[in-house]
């Protein structure tokens, strides 16, 4: 076990007491006057956790997980999401998108569509498309650019936000030397015609510092129709203009294309999940990210976090939206264009002080954020190609809005160590939100064989504004060095989005009288460490959501077509329980010197979501959509030296994809998505500064899907890839 020790001397006559927290030790003496040590403990399991106080920000009391990606198994190259996170309980993953360019993950019961329910940062800043209006990712850092990724679950809206879910943070890696070139690249080939090349380069020379990657990936897909051609690129640089002040500056870049091959129904998925009866989707993005953070330490005991960033990005996505068992007519395609234009800034004071004999930390926030989307909807045309083009620019056919949003919050937090072993943090966070809509709708019905039978232009432009205060308290408790009791409760407010305000999607309508969501989320765990070769996290939690979102099949009375409308359905409740282990048995039986390692972890969500105090008798004590009962991951690590081979299996129990619980529909936006398992294997090998890997995903060539799309990229069923192989060369030096 190895510890970096950081030793910051305010005023030592004689130490007094010391005080073991999880990740640091406080060192006190008669006067205030303490020496702060930060212990950053480093283990073989690939996963850890965050310590009570990081940078300018307070953890203490909260569930939370640091996945160490140097130690992750698998393959990076398509950020294959149930390898990364295979060691966090209570995950929902959507495996829609093979190509790992978009993450769908879900916590404790909340829907996993490109991480909505999340706030989504990376080095501390937001990623997201708009953080209040549509809080879904498009653009996801690649895996092999990260050092690690930092995962906050159910108790983060004090800090950073009043999402449902909670925080995940990617942290792209630094240099690890004051050398001032080092280089990273990395080769991989796989099925289906995929290939990644990665290029990563940094350095240090007197008081600059920099890391900069590039990515290039693209592939076939396992399907017919879904190719893909990715390029990413991220430049971060860091001058230490004082020893007390840093900035850093930093711009990412991503666009991709994408063919959708689209959805399904249940009989053409069991038939051949491989084939495609479109041909005619696409899908686009670009995306431009930039951010200046300036670090200030004042004192030993106090420091200063500005962080500014700023988006301008669009996504395009263009085809035929009609219902999937509708032969595509082979007229205009429906093309949807988002522009997103955002900035936001963050300040952050931090301060450690005496209290009750102790030192305690207090926490101060504001943030300011502004946005804009533009959301067109309109016809592209009849031709197979990806021509992101209006037919008539000035006078779409569907829509045309201006979305602005701004949000004023203040937060703060404290943690009041009172004794050795008990910690409390309560927190509060005040929340001003405005959101706005300005433009057009073409209201539009269709008879049996989809002619349009009426039309009309309606203008329209709504305004919301509201403020309200969230509270939540976190405790800490230490039953021995190696053991921790923690549990949290922390107050939720989630507002409608952009696309709960207005799309035209003949499967999908909204309720105008949508209101926002509210509730609360706790929990109580007990974490430890046990001599470096075992590791637990195990934990039960509560959440409460107030006029939960979801979707109702109806019929409608013009074309008698069946649609979902978008509606407040009811309030839910979920419960469960989150269980992680992992054991090294050679480092029990032989010691930490032993150069075989044998490690077997295993995860384990139970969860139980249901609907309650619904209006509608039809939904009363129905399962939360896409709320799987059990979710389980285990697996087997085998290494020699730097020879490794793992082996995972995943299992997750059936779902429902709406709140009646329908198990089937003729659309297939509607129905049940059944239990499925899956086999994975992987090997890697370092020699000095070469290293191989290789792998087979789906071992047993399962056949499964994990969601049903009520609009791009289905409607219908999305199968997930078959069996797979890749090959991973890498050279660092």
């Amino acid at each position: 076990m190895n510890y970096f020790l950081k030793l910051s001397f305010l005023q030592i006559i004689f130490i007094q007491t010391v005080l073991s927290q999880s990740d640091s030790t406080i060192l006190h003496t008669d006067t205030l006057k303490s020496v702060i040590i930060e212990t950053t403990k480093e283990n073989n399991f690939g996963i850890t956790r965050l310590k009570q106080v990081e940078g300018t920000a307070i953890y203490a009391g909260k569930k939370s997980e640091v996945i160490l990606l140097n130690d992750a198994s698998g393959n990076l190259a398509t950020n294959n999401a149930r390898q990364i996170y295979n060691k966090i309980a209570g995950l929902n993953i959507w495996e829609s998108d093979g190509s790992g360019i978009q993450l769908g993950i879900g916590g404790r019961g909340l829907n996993p569509n490109r991480v909505s329910n999340f706030n989504t940062r990376q080095n501390g800043y937001d990623i997201s498309a708009d953080a209040l209006g549509y809080p879904e990712s498009y653009y996801t850092p690649p895996a092999e650019a990260l050092e690690r990724i930092e995962v906050v679950r159910g108790a983060a809206s004090l800090q950073y936000g009043t999402q449902f879910g909670g925080f995940i943070n990617f942290k792209f890696k630094e240099p690890k030397s004051n050398k001032p070139l080092q280089i990273e690249a990395k080769q991989t080939i796989g099925s289906f015609g995929f290939y990644n090349s990665f290029l990563g380069v940094a350095g240090n020379k007197k008081k600059w510092s920099y890391y900069t990657f590039y990515q290039l990936k693209k592939g076939n897909g396992w399907r017919k129709n879904s190719a893909f051609n990715a390029n990413t690129a991220h430049t971060s640089i860091s001058y230490q203009a004082t020893k007390k002040i840093k900035f850093t500056a930093e711009y990412t870049f991503m666009n991709y294309l994408a063919k959708q091959a689209g959805g399904l129904t249940d009989n053409q998925f069991k038939k051949d999940p491989q084939q495609s009866i479109r041909d005619r989707n696409w899908f686009q993005v670009n995306w431009n990210l930039a951010a200046l953070i300036v670090d200030y330490d004042i004192t030993e005991t106090s420091k200063i976090n500005v962080r500014t960033f700023g988006l301008y990005a669009q996504r395009d996505a263009l085809g035929f939206l009609g219902t999937i068992n509708r032969t595509d007519p082979m007229q205009e395609r429906d093309l949807l264009q988002d522009k997103f234009r955002n900035f936001g800034a963050e300040l952050r004071y931090l301060k450690h002080y005496q209290f009750l004999k102790a030192i305690s930390t207090f926490l101060v926030g504001a943030r300011y954020y502004k946005g804009t989307t533009l959301r067109k909807q309109g016809f592209g045309n009849k031709e197979s190609d990806a021509n992101f083009n209006y037919l008539n620019p000035n006078d779409l056919e569907h829509s045309d809005y201006t979305f602005p949003s701004e949000n004023i919050s203040l937060f703060s937090e404290n943690v009041f160590r009172i004794t050795p072993k008990l910690n409390i943090t309560p927190g509060v966070r005040f929340e001003y939100i405005s959101t706005q809509s300005d433009g057009y709708y073409n209201e539009q019905y269709f008879d049996l064989a989809g002619n349009i039978i009426y039309k009309s232009k309606v203008y329209d432009k709504k305004s919301n504004y509201r403020h309200f205060v969230l509270f939540g308290l976190g405790l800490g408790y230490r039953l021995n060095s190696n053991v921790e009791m923690y549990s949290n409760f922390s107050q939720n407010y989630r507002s409608i989005n952009f696309n709960d305000m207005r799309i035209i999607n003949p499967n999908m309508r909204v309720d105008l009288n949508l209101k926002d969501e509210k509730g609360y989320s706790t929990d109580i765990g007990a974490r430890g460490n046990l001599k470096n070769y075992f590791a637990f996290d195990i934990s039960l939690f509560y959440l409460k959501y107030k006029d939960r979102i979801g979707s109702v099949l109806l019929v409608d009375s013009f074309s008698y077509q069946p649609y979902r409308l978008r509606t407040n359905i009811s309030d839910s409740r979920n419960f469960g329980l989150e269980a992680f282990a992992e054991l090294d048995v050679f480092k029990m039986i032989a010691g930490s010197k032993s150069k075989i390692g044998i490690s077997v972890f295993g995860n384990l969500s139970l969860i139980d979501a249901k609907y309650i105090d619904s209006k509608q008798t039809a939904f009363i004590n129905k399962e939360v959509e896409y709320v799987p009962k059990i979710i389980l991951r285990s697996g087997i690590s085998a290494n020699y030296k730097t020879l490794k081979i793992t082996y995972q299996y995943s299992k997750t129990s059936k779902q429902f994809s709406d709140a009646s619980n329908a198990e089937y529909s003729s659309n297939a936006v509607t129905g049940l998505v059944p239990e499925y398992y899956m086999m994975d294997l992987s090997v890697s090998y370092n020699y000095k500064w070469i290293s191989i890997s290789a792998g087979i995903n789906n071992l047993s060539n399962n056949m499964y899907f994990t969601r049903r799309a009520d609009g791009y990229p289905g409607p219908g069923i999305i199968p997930s890839d078959g069996r797979s192989y890749y090959l991973t060369l890498g050279i660092k030096f």
